[in-house]
């Protein structure tokens, strides 16, 4: 299954095919699994797209909460710029602090994440992804019917693209309130759609590359009974239409599992089992680091023949 992935990007490279100057009928996209604090592995598989010059070969980058982040800064060419945020301690402990659910605010303040770490302390080149001829499909669920959303064309400037960003990692309760865009009440992809598979086959994808943040071993568990207690008032109040599709998590996770596994022109990358065990809201620098280093190094292992076939060829 992986092998007709890789040979599309090794003839890709080797034509030096970009979007709108294909010379093949396929269409390839880097789907990026969600998390939360997950993510710093993906963070890491995209750096190491971007260090290898893969971009191009794709035409669309479809993201899942925290992969639409991670999608992003790809997009904008800032990706190895920007991954040192996973373990700054202080943008993490900001962007993440359990004590604030005791006053009554959000743990993740997505707000603080992208209106300011994004704009001021760690600029991300909102405009540099608008313009990427690569598609960019941040997913998110509408809070009023549960239905996953792709927010691809309700993004038309910087700030459309801010408020999407911050609408896929919109986490119910961590996060606080729904992201309104475009009279629309969103919440975290999460909710209807891990792994962006689902979207991505949808609108035509042929085949697909997959960063995943989940090792191979692990499963979304069942919540328990307290966690219904907790997300059933708060999606009563906030995401009335959207609290069924919680509920069935497991079942989505199956289906989009099972749509990976039978689709022929998949290839998969992740952390590899035995790595570290990261939570949602995991801040500790040490462990998000390494991570992130683990993405890299597992990404640039399974995708590093698509670089080398043309630098082999120009040498």
């Amino acid at each position: 299954m992986t092998e007709s992935v890789l040979q599309v990007l090794r003839e890709r490279m080797r034509q030096g095919s970009t979007p709108g100057d294909r010379r093949d009928d396929a269409r390839v996209v880097l789907l990026v699994e969600g998390g939360s604090s997950r993510g710093a592995y993906s963070s890491g598989m995209t750096v190491a797209i971007e260090e290898l010059g893969l971009l191009p070969l794709f035409d669309a980058v479809y993201g899942s909460s925290a992969g639409s982040l991670n999608g992003a800064w790809l997009l904008c060419g800032r990706a190895a710029r920007s991954m040192h945020a996973w373990w700054d301690r202080t943008i993490m402990r900001t962007t993440i602090n359990p004590r604030r659910l005791l006053q009554g605010r959000p743990v993740v303040d997505t707000r603080y994440l992208v209106h300011t770490v994004y704009t001021e302390v760690l600029p991300m080149g909102f405009t540099e992804i608008l313009a990427n001829p690569v598609e960019f499909h941040p997913l998110a669920t509408d809070a009023a019917t549960g239905r996953m959303v792709d927010l691809h064309d309700d993004i038309a400037d910087p700030v459309d693209l801010q408020v999407a960003l911050r609408a896929s990692t919109a986490m119910p309760v961590l996060a606080g309130e729904p992201v309104e865009l475009r009279g629309r009440r969103l919440i975290d992809s999460g909710v209807t759609a891990m792994v962006p598979v689902r979207a991505a086959l949808e609108q035509g994808a042929t085949h697909l590359v997959v960063l995943r943040t989940r090792q191979e071993d692990e499963h979304v568990r069942p919540p328990s009974r307290g966690e219904r207690l907790v997300l059933a008032r708060w999606f009563a109040r906030h995401a009335p239409g959207a609290f069924e599709a919680w509920l069935r998590r497991e079942v989505t996770r199956a289906e989009e599992e099972e749509l990976l596994a039978s689709h022929p022109g998949v290839l998969q990358i992740r952390p590899p089992l035995g790595s570290a065990r990261i939570g949602r809201t995991e801040r500790r620098p040490r462990l998000l680091r390494a991570a992130v280093a683990t993405g890299r190094e597992v990404a640039r292992s399974a995708l590093a023949p698509c670089a080398t076939d043309r630098a082999a060829e120009s040498a």
